[in-house]
């Protein structure tokens, strides 16, 4: 179907041929979601992960560094995407449990998890805006102690103060009563 070998259309792509990408993207697209819903097993979150890095191979130009058959490349970088996201959802849960100190054990718990999200959440809005803050910069928008102390303004300690009585309020209010 897709006359045009990878080097070809790399080389393409690399002298800035939008028509060479869309021939790599229908040439791999149908493929590339086979293998993230391999590692996803999940049709949309797999999709999702396929254009978003489609779309940053295209807009970051992240194909100038490749050589010669670029299909090895796109399936690796699809199911390191898949790793990355399974790690990233485990690391929400165990942030999760680690603020409320809830530890997901039985299958009713589970199915509540949309509860307790939402109970996250209304906590959150509970908490002084710079305690919110500190809480988001750090725990959601994984941002390292200091960068985050230096975008909200505060020292080091300030904001591991914030951190500190966050936790504490959060964990007093999502606690089991």
């Amino acid at each position: 179907m897709y006359k045009n070998p990878d080097s070809v259309l790399l080389k393409e792509l690399k002298s800035g041929d939008e028509k060479a990408f869309d021939v790599l993207f229908l040439k791999y697209y149908k493929l590339l979601i086979a293998n993230a819903y391999f590692h996803l097993k999940d049709e949309q979150e797999a999709k999702d992960i396929v254009q978003e890095f489609l779309f940053e191979l295209w807009d970051k130009k992240l194909y100038m560094k490749l050589e010669g058959d670029i299909k090895g490349y796109l399936y690796r970088a699809v199911q390191n995407r898949c790793i990355n996201f399974h790690r990233k959802q485990a690391l929400e849960q165990r942030r999760f449990a680690f603020i409320s100190r809830e530890t997901p054990d039985s299958q009713e718990e589970a199915e509540n998890t949309e509860l307790s999200l939402s109970r996250l959440r209304n906590a959150l809005d509970d908490l002084t805006p710079q305690r919110k803050e500190a809480l988001q910069r750090v725990f959601f928008e994984e941002k390292k102690y200091q960068e985050a102390a230096d975008e909200m303004g505060v020292s080091l300690n300030t904001l591991k103060t914030h951190l500190k009585i966050g936790i504490r309020n959060l964990r007093e209010k999502l606690s089991p009563r």
